[in-house]
């Protein structure tokens, strides 16, 4: 329940208006009383409308009301709430033209039609909506005609209260709605008051008297109905109540009714809280509001009168029962209803007999709700809502408030005040969903409530504000609550004040911004500050906009700018949504200041500047931009980022108007956009390209239709108007046809799900498919308007047939988001059969590849099924070829197709029988259950049908043949893989081992090959073919049939059927559908088997145990007794070791349970686990069992880790952490690894999932504060382990294995506010005690521990604490592990105050001063290398508040440690220490970060002279800190390390000992030169003379060592590197090698990283190389820089993004100007922009090179197209597995029609006689005639005939679309070197045929595959598929976007 309850009282509709609850949507239900509406003439709504038919049939009003009669019946038959609004609201249209006819007409003659309408309303009273629709009808209509109306409904009503009978939750909700809505409703009932009333009582006894019933909503309806009574007609009811004379027997009744309901009575609690505010309702029935609260008054004092006699309320006396049981709900449900709806003067008005002016609402109802918030702690939701709607009632009341008490209600000592206070504080962070709604009403409310009694009694002093400001600074940022009092205080105290308590308050708003749940309350806080300061500084008259402009840039311009230039995609893309566009509409001076940030050319600064074009077009519409920021958003548009490229094409795509037309700019664009985005590999990228397109249509669409109507704007003319729609139908006509191209399954999975998106937006923005799910998007009204204007341009045949081909061939995909995605499509959209011989061939072709062994061919047969069975009519249902030949005779389709499905499978099922080996090999059963589970399930038509009285016997036998039979099918699968065979196999009670498994299959397969082939069996480690078919068929054939059974169940036992009709799954079906759930989930092993068959039984469970049969509900209760005395009982073997499902059989039980009753199976299942799980270990346990204990943990586990339980477990959350941390010290190995497992659930539960990760470290918003608010008793067995673990002990330290599990858990928490009493106090002394713990991980995790523990106000004095009990002499030291804990202590704390909640220098001094007294600790005086490592870590984050004298002795503490070890100094330690190695490596990373910090010419030369040392622990810290960059760089380090890399490059690759160290050195080496300009003039003379050698050196570990693939990367990259910078004239030779050993790494067959390290190679060097060639003096470089395009081409489509990503950087650096020199922040483009770039430069520069033809044609594959016919048509048995392709992103027929015009232009371009001639002449020699050969062979295949067996196969062959793709760019270059090469070339052997013959023949044969969906079709432009070159930005396109 909502807010929105809470109802004046006088308003109409009043609390009964919100009481949506679950029975609001309920149909009325046919009933005896519905029958005698009219006497003996009774008729439903449909009789009434064929009766009103015939009598107007032959008048003069017949047209319209036929019209309207049409309208409610469709009205009446529509499931779609959408489709009934579209039809009522029809209706409504005609009976307003009606209303004139009808007064003119008799009584008699209006009669007819009224009566019609009112029978359709009675049927809607389950809609309010629906109701007051038809009401509106019938009051048109009855114009004139009042009195006749009143009778109808007089005659109407009087049906539903006729004596002596119940009323059905139908009748109760016609009595509701005509109470509710209909006036002549209320008159009836007010004149029959007493008959209600006496209904009411009886009803409601009787459903109390009555067995509770789940998910019944009839109490709820009888409830809903006397509320209703009570707020209509409150005049009529009042006496009934309140007078001694008039009081009401019956309504007595009603009260004492209403009363057992609130003292638990009634089931659900929806229906308790809802006579809660009925009785509320009640008492605003009271003349004086004393009466009133005299009631109420008595109600509260209800429960402690139990068995005292009578409560009086008014005038009614009710008898209290003797025995109460009260839950503590009661309350709840008395508070809750007052606060609701109770009158004010009865809430404010003075208690008689109570002193100091009581009144109800301080004085009773505010301790109800204090208590209630304590108590009720699974009913927060309701309890805060309570509190809200008290703040609520109190701000209403103040006046009347102050009247009583003559005072202040909130002032600063008043305990109200801390109470509330503290109740809100408390509560702030609670994860209940929408209790943080109430606490921030709450809180706002508070202030308003506070500030008003301020203004009224000029009180001046205001502390709240000031102490509420401070508690929220003194909370991390990473807590949600503070935020909210953030905001209400801001309007109070003024924006200046919060932000000087505040200042840190903007970088903290920047990290909530990229942490996702934080982000809107961020928001909201900037948008109240800003707006705040706005008011001050228009108030004081601060200047005009651009001032305000500038005053907003001082405070807020960094926060926003640094924001949307973040590398953080979460907080670029937050700023811009939540901030940008309102800061823009608040201010829209703000635009220039935030432009000039955005100059840059970087990526961040292209992808704010995108962002604010985009908020300036959403705030002004349209965006007018020169040629040069054309021309930049052009540069975005082909970048590589992707966030770039969306927000450039949201920006071409967004508008404020959805009628706002495409300009010629956007439109040519998205042209050039499109088709190089296709193969993007990124889901959530094609999502966010299909809503910006679909943006776009809708705006083309709308802007078309204004311009048809008429209602364009002014501004464009008759010629403007008319190209605007030409450019409109084209641009749809453009993307129909290259998404269209795009399906050939020749394309890659990325391409055709984008093509898939992008069809699914044209035919859903350009079609008139109405789609009645959806609330938005359909389409206008007038769409057939655009469409037959389209259409007459010849355009948007979007239903065309080769269309349709190319969505059949997406039913054979692989993958099922596209199959699904196109079924989709085809049902939806296109008409609704498929043409007759399509069909016939589809059909064939699903009953083939249900057969098939694999998994993704016979989940595609069973689409196909589907779709057919949705795309025919029974014309073509006859023609299929069904085996159920008796079945066609039935007027159902999906009752056919069922049938022969079911026929299928039942054969299928006796192959199995008789050879399962033969039948997984050729006739499986997953594909034909598959089939079904589609047809029966998501075939809306079928579950239409199944309703149907006539069908109903058919559909029984059916469905039960279908269970009888999967069963069985089970029974064999399961006994088979147990070597039992048959249906009547004996049940094992746990499932086979795989040892056992692997005999069975083993057996299987000798007697399915007979027994003389058993000598060929090895012993492989190798599964065999034949063992995976078995394997296969019988896993996913047993997770089918758990969905399917589920399936049914939920469908079949939901809708309301008519119950003479029988059930359509009867009682002993369902038990043997149990029966196949149990024994899968029992005997079965596959977890891919147990998970599917788990979703099914969770569907089945929850559809029985909500079913109103308590004999169908008493089945999972049954089976969860079952499974708990299984568990308790003695066994033979281990269940949850053998059987993963047995766990789940509990977990689908308790998770079918509905979410809002009690969950009673939950708990008895529980507490049983808990029972049995706590029991003590038997003495000699058998270690090959489980015991009954770790069986409990383990099904505890699986419970706490289940999804749809949700928070229902957490009520048991802390006898289930008590259980885990016992069971951690068990001395049973499987007892602790249960516990430990049951401990990790209940953390990942109880915590939730980490928001997000921000600098590595997780930003929880939940405190350890908030943690133990919500589980106190958790908190206390939290706190006792610990202090058990700390506690003395006498026999010396003692092992506590639950110790380690608490402190990982409580260091996963955030810090919490600084309170007094807070509850996280009472841990700071165990964790503090921690610190001298023996065990090294318990002080490391203890120190994470103590961080949530200590608020941050706090740390500063824990931190000065901690230093001072440091010894401050090597005398004093007690415990060496005390001052190690310590230590780790202290580096925690500063670690977690370092960033955004960082402690100031200064706060931290006192500290510095106790740590620079101890600074011996860093001495080799303390002897423990550990301690002297943490001891300058802890430096380390100290560093800006030391003295600089303290400075430099740690300097030289260092100094002389390391240089001690230099020099030898480890010869004076015979033994060397533990841990000295990370002591080293500590003092060398602190030497580098100082170095850094500082930039200190002495500290860096140190550094770098550490790096030259032989030490290898100090060469490794300092590589490793290079390679890591945690500490920020500096520019003067980074280039002295790197000069003294390249220094010693030399000798360590001579010495190349270490491979790892080498690695190391090579990737430092590499990110220190990661940036081109970092190489200077010095870093080349470092390697004079060397570099040669060293070039040499890499190349031959490349080349002839084996070091391992990581290490070849680096060395390939390193050779690169060098070769980039080091290149000579003399060094052509090592190119040639180099460029070798990149093409062997870029084979595709090569692994990922020498692949990445190839493409990295050529962006490094690659491009010099290139650019070096083009220059007159290299021209030799030409074939090196041949080779190197030609390798890019092959990278940029590879199928990991990371190489094509590199691969891009080279074609990026190519894009410049030949002779211009190689820049650092050129832009790096996308791949398809690179290819096309790399193309154009072979064009320009390379295109008189006679190899540039060769090695183009390299990348266009020579397929031999008959063999992949023959293979079509040979039809053979597949294998379960197909070959892997080497690289899945490539797609040769793309590729080669990209690369064919570029080929034509080469031929084109070079002169006769040329070498390229020469090369063209060879290749058409080579394969002119093979060409040609197979054009002959196309157009046999597919001109004869022949074709037809196997069409509809071919239509889904991958290989055979790009084998023919292959041959027609093939064809069109040999024609086009024909034309070139002239006469001679036709002379050639082989070649019969002239340019003109050719052309000819490939125009008909293509049209052929076009015809047989084999090939697109062809575009008279470009075709829309092909990646032309990218056309620039001219003058000629418009400057607005």
């Amino acid at each position: 329940m909502e807010e929105g309850w809470r109802v004046p009282p006088s308003a109409p509709g009043g609390a009964a208006a919100g009481a949506a609850g679950p029975g609001h949507r309920q149909g009325a239900r046919p009933s005896a009383v519905r029958a005698r509406l009219y006497g003996a003439a009774a008729m439903g709504a449909e009789r009434e409308a064929r009766a009103c038919a015939a009598f107007y049939g032959t008048r003069g009003l017949a047209p319209t009301v036929l019209s309207c009669l049409r309208c409610l019946r469709h009205f009446a038959g529509s499931t779609a709430k959408r489709c009934k609004e579209k039809h009522l609201e029809e209706a409504l249209q005609l009976t307003r033209v009606l209303s004139e006819g009808l007064r003119a007409l008799s009584e008699a003659e209006a009669r007819p039609l009224l009566r019609c309408v009112l029978a359709f309303q009675m049927e809607a009273t389950s809609s309010s909506s629906s109701f007051q629709k038809l009401e509106q009808m019938v009051t048109q209509l009855a114009v004139g005609k009042e009195a006749l109306l009143a009778q109808e409904v007089d005659m109407l009503l009087a049906g539903l209260a006729l004596q002596g009978e119940v009323l059905s939750p139908g009748d109760l909700q016609s009595v509701s709605m005509f109470l509710e809505e209909s006036s002549l409703g209320q008159q009836y009932w007010r004149q029959n008051l007493a008959l209600l009333l006496q209904r009411l009582a009886t009803t409601l006894r009787r459903v109390l008297q009555g067995p509770p019933t789940p998910g019944s909503t009839w109490g709820y309806l009888v409830i809903k109905a006397c509320l209703q009574v009570f707020q209509v007609l409150p005049k009529d009811v009042a006496p009934l109540v309140w007078s001694l004379s008039g009081k009401s027997e019956t309504l007595q009744s009603v009260l004492g009714l209403l009363l057992e309901v609130i003292w638990g009575k009634a089931l659900t609690k929806d229906t308790r809280l809802l006579a809660g505010t009925a009785l509320s309702m009640l008492v605003n029935t009271a003349p004086q509001p004393q009466h009133g609260a005299s009631a109420v008054l008595t109600l509260f004092q209800f429960p402690s009168q139990a068995g005292t006699g009578e409560l009086k309320f008014g005038e009614l006396m009710v008898e209290v029962p003797p025995l109460l049981e009260p839950d503590g709900l009661e309350k709840l449900v008395l508070t809750r209803g007052l606060l609701t709806c109770c009158k004010m003067d009865i809430l404010s008005c003075q208690l008689e007999g109570l002193p100091h002016k009581a009144c109800l609402l301080l004085d009773m109802v505010f301790p109800a709700v204090c208590a209630l918030t304590r108590e009720q702690k699974d009913c927060h939701y309701y309890c805060f809502q309570a509190c809200a709607l008290w703040l609520q009632r109190l701000r209403e009341g103040l006046a009347a408030l102050w009247r009583l008490t003559g005072s202040r209600i909130l002032t600063q000592d008043t305990e109200l005040l801390q109470e509330i206070t503290q109740l809100l504080w408390s509560n702030a962070e609670t994860p209940v969903e929408g209790v943080s709604k109430f606490i921030h009403s709450s809180f706002r409310l508070l202030l308003e409530i506070y500030h008003l009694e301020c203004q009224h009694f000029e009180d001046q002093e205001r502390p709240l504000y000031q102490r509420m400001l401070q508690r929220v600074v003194s909370m991390p940022w990473q807590i949600k609550a503070r935020y909210v009092p953030l905001c209400a205080i801001v309007p109070y105290m003024g924006s200046q004040q919060v932000l000087d308590a505040y200042p840190d308050l903007p970088q903290h708003l920047l990290s909530c911004l990229s942490t996702n749940h934080l982000c809107p309350a961020a928001a909201e806080v900037y948008k109240v500050l800003v707006r705040q300061q706005c008011r001050e500084w228009r108030d004081g008259q601060r200047g005009t906009e651009v001032a305000l402009a500038e005053q907003w840039a001082l405070r807020w311009l960094p926060l926003l700018s640094q924001a949307l230039c973040s590398p953080l995609p979460i907080l670029q893309s937050n700023a811009a949504n939540h901030l940008l566009t309102w800061t823009l509409r608040q201010l829209p001076a703000t635009q220039a200041p935030l432009a000039a940030q955005f100059g840059g050319q970087d990526t961040m600064s292209l992808r704010a500047w995108v962002s604010l074009l985009k908020a300036q077009k959403n705030v002004a519409g349209a965006l007018p931009l020169g040629d040069e920021a054309l021309e930049r958003l052009s540069r975005c548009l082909g970048t590589r980022e992707e966030g770039v490229r969306l927000a450039a094409l949201g920006l071409l795509c967004c508008s404020p108007n959805t009628n706002q037309p495409l300009s010629g700019t956007e439109v040519q664009l998205l042209r050039e956009f499109l088709p190089l985005n296709l193969n993007c590999d990124s889901s959530s990228f094609r999502q966010l390209l299909q809503a910006a397109v679909r943006r776009a249509l809708v705006r083309l669409r709308d802007s078309s239709l204004a311009q048809l109507r008429g209602k364009a704007p002014r501004s464009s003319g008759p010629a403007r108007g008319a190209e605007q729609l030409t450019q409109a139908v084209g641009f749809v006509e453009w993307l129909l046809r290259l998404s269209i191209a795009s399906l050939s399954p020749g394309s890659s999975y990325q391409r055709k799900k984008t093509a898939l998106l992008l069809l699914a937006a044209v035919l859903e923005t350009c079609t008139d498919t109405w789609s009645p799910d959806r609330k938005k998007g359909q389409p206008p009204r007038t769409m057939a308007t655009l469409l037959s204007y389209a259409r007459q341009s010849g355009c948007w045949d979007f239903f065309s047939q080769p269309n349709l081909l190319a969505l059949l061939s997406c039913l054979q995909d692989s993958t099922n988001e596209i199959r699904d995605l196109a079924s989709e499509l085809l049902v939806h959209y296109f008409p609704a059969t498929f043409p007759k011989p399509i069909a016939l061939a589809l059909f064939q072709l699903a009953q083939d590849t249900l057969g098939s062994p694999r998994v993704q061919e016979a989940e595609a047969g069973a689409v196909l099924m589907k779709t057919i069975l949705q795309k025919s009519d029974s014309g073509t249902m006859k023609s299929l070829s069904l085996e159920a030949e008796a079945a066609l005779t039935l007027p159902s389709r999906g009752l056919c197709f069922a049938q022969h499905l079911l026929h299928v499978l039942q054969a299928q099922y006796k192959v199995a029988c008789q050879d399962l080996l033969r039948a997984a090999a050729s006739t499986p059963m997953h594909g034909a259950i598959a089939a079904l589970r589609r047809c029966l399930l998501q075939v809306p038509e079928v579950a239409v049908s199944m309703q149907a009285a006539e069908l109903v016997q058919s559909w029984q036998e059916l469905l039960t043949r279908l269970v009888t039979t999967v069963r069985d099918i089970t029974s064999l699968l399961l006994g088979a893989l147990q070597s039992q065979q048959g249906p009547g196999a004996d049940e094992q009670a746990a499932a086979p081992s795989f040892a056992e498994m692997g005999n069975a299959i083993g057996s299987l397969i000798m007697l399915g090959k007979g027994q003389g082939q058993e000598e060929e069996e090895g012993d492989s480690v190798l599964l065999s073919e034949e063992h995976s078919l078995i394997l296969t068929c019988c896993w996913v054939s047993v997770k089918e049939i758990g969905l399917l059974l589920g399936g049914l169940a939920e469908l079949l036992l939901s809708p309301a059927l008519p119950a003479e009709l029988g059930p359509l799954l009867p009682l002993p079906t369902l038990q043997m559908s149990t029966r196949v759930f149990r024994e899968i989930l029992l005997r079965c092993r596959h977890w891919g088997a147990v998970e599917g068959c788990s979703m099914g039984f969770t569907k089945f469970c929850a559809a029985l145990l909500n079913h109103p049969d308590p004999e169908l509900q008493a089945i999972p209760r049954a089976v969860l007794e079952q499974g708990l005395e299984a568990l308790s009982g003695p066994r033979s073997s281990s269940i949850t070791r053998r059987a993963a499902g047995f766990p789940m059989l509990f977990l689908c039980i308790v998770s079918g349970e509905a979410p809002a009753q009690a969950r009673p199976l939950l708990t008895r299942c529980i507490q049983t686990l808990l029972t049995l799980a706590a029991m003590a270990l038997p003495q000699d346990w058998d270690q090959t069992l489980d015991l009954p204990q770790v069986c409990s943990l383990h099904v505890l586990q699986t419970l706490v880790r289940g999804a749809g339980l949700g928070g229902a477990v957490l009520c048991h959350a802390t006898p289930m952490m008590a259980l885990a941390l016992r069971g951690l010290g068990s001395p049973c190995w499987a007892m602790r690894n249960a516990a430990i497992q049951l401990f990790s659930a209940l953390t990942s539960r109880l915590l939730g999932q980490p928001w997000s990760h921000r600098d590595g470290c997780p930003s929880e918003g939940l405190s350890l504060h908030a943690f133990l608010g919500q589980h106190p008793k958790l908190g206390s067995v939290l706190l006792e382990e610990l202090k058990v673990a700390t506690a003395p002990t006498s026999g010396g330290p003692r092992l506590h294995p639950a110790l380690h599990a608490i402190l990982t858990l409580l260091a996963q928490l955030q810090p919490g506010t600084d309170s007094p009493g807070s509850p996280s106090a009472p841990f700071l002394g165990p964790l503090l005690g921690l610190a001298e713990s023996p065990i090294y991980a318990v002080r490391a995790m203890a120190a994470k521990a103590l961080v949530p523990v200590v608020p941050p106000p706090q740390r500063c004095r824990l931190l000065l604490q901690l230093a001072r009990q440091l010894p401050a002499a090597p005398g004093q030291i007690c415990s060496h592990n005390a001052v190690h804990g310590h230590l780790l202590q202290m580096r925690a704390l500063l670690d977690s105050a370092t960033g955004t909640a960082g402690l100031s220098a200064q706060a931290l001094h006192p500290v510095a001063l106790q740590l620079e007294v101890r600074g011996w600790l860093l001495t080799p005086a303390q002897r423990c290398p550990l301690v002297r490592a943490t001891f300058l870590q802890v430096l380390a984050l100290l560093p800006k508040s030391f003295s600089p004298g303290f400075a430099h002795y740690i300097h030289d503490t260092i100094s002389t440690e390391l240089g001690s070890l230099l020099q030898g100094g480890n010869s004076s330690c015979a033994e060397p220490q533990v841990g000295s190695a990370i002591l080293h490596q500590t003092m060398a990373h602190f030497m580098c970060s100082e170095a850094a910090r500082l930039v200190d010419s002495e500290q860096i030369a140190a550094v770098c002279s550490l790096l030259q040392q032989p030490n290898p622990d100090i060469q490794l810290a300092i590589l490793s800190w290079v390679i890591s960059g945690e500490r920020g760089t500096c520019k003067e380090l980074e280039n002295a390390l790197g000069l003294t890399l390249l220094e010693s490059l030399w000798s360590v690759l001579q010495e190349r000992g270490d491979k790892e160290f080498l690695r190391l050195y090579l990737e430092a080496l590499l990110h220190l030169y990661r940036d081109p300009s970092s190489w200077s003039q010095e870093a080349s003379s470092k390697l004079q003379g060397s570099s040669a050698s060293c070039l040499e050196m890499l190349l031959h570990m490349v080349e002839a060592e084996c070091p391992g693939p990581d290490l070849l990367f680096q060395a390939l990259c390193a050779a690169s590197l060098l070769l980039a910078h080091q290149f000579g004239d003399e060094d052509g030779v090592l190119v040639e090698r180099w460029c070798a050993l990149l093409e062997e790494c870029s084979q595709s067959t090569c692994s990922e990283v020498l692949r990445l390290a190839a493409a990295r190679s050529l962006q490094m060097a690659g491009a010099g190389v290139v650019q070096r060639s083009l220059r007159a003096a290299r021209a030799s470089l030409a074939p090196v820089a041949l080779r190197l395009i030609n390798m890019a081409i092959h990278l940029l489509q590879d199928e990991e993004r990371e190489v094509r990503h590199e691969a891009s950087g080279f074609a990026s650096l190519l894009r410049q100007s030949p002779g211009e020199v190689l820049q650092d922040g050129c832009i790096f483009v996308q791949n398809n922009v690179g290819l096309q770039s790399l193309l154009e430069l072979l064009l320009g520069e390379f295109g008189e090179h006679p190899d540039t033809f060769n090695s183009l044609l390299q990348h266009i594959p020579i397929l031999d197209l008959r063999s992949v016919v023959e293979e079509l048509g040979a039809n053979k048995a597949a294998s379960l597995y197909k070959e892997d392709e080497p690289n899945v992103f490539a797609e040769p027929g793309v590729l080669a029609r990209q690369l064919l015009p570029v080929l034509v232009q080469l031929l084109e371009k070079a002169p006769p006689g040329s070498p390229l001639h020469t090369s063209a002449l060879q290749w058409l020699k080579a394969t002119g005639p093979g060409v040609l050969r197979d054009l002959q062979y196309c157009k046999h295949c597919w001109s004869q005939g022949t074709a037809v067996p196997w069409g509809m196969k071919a239509l889904g062959c991958a290989k055979l679309h790009t084998a023919l793709a292959v041959l027609l760019v093939r064809a069109r270059l040999v024609a086009q070197v024909l034309q070139v090469l002239g006469e001679g070339a036709t002379a050639l052997p082989g070649l019969g045929s002239g340019t003109q013959e050719l052309e000819q023949e490939l125009e008909l044969i293509e049209g052929l595959l076009v015809q047989h969906g084999l090939a697109p079709v062809p575009n008279q432009d470009n075709a829309p598929g092909e990646l032309g070159p990218l056309s620039g930005t001219g003058s000629s396109r418009h400057a607005a976007v």
